[in-house]
């Protein structure tokens, strides 16, 4: 399996301050890195999942409610 290549930062940096702003959340400067860094993971670890074929007679979880 291909290995998924890094996001550009800039975008995810573009990407966090939208995010902020919308949720009305204060982000300090020192922690930027780290939250880049945790998106770009959960990114790669999205397009591993994305990636994952799946037989057409798959079916969905079945959702149980008590």
């Amino acid at each position: 399996m291909k290995e998924p290549s890094m996001p550009d930062p800039a975008p995810l940096d573009d990407y966090i301050a939208a995010a902020a702003r919308v949720l009305e959340l204060p982000i300090d400067p020192a922690w930027q890195p780290e939250l880049r860094a945790n998106l770009e993971l959960t990114l790669r670890l999205a397009a591993v999942v994305a990636a994952f074929p799946l037989p057409d007679e798959a079916d969905a979880a079945p959702v149980f409610e008590a």
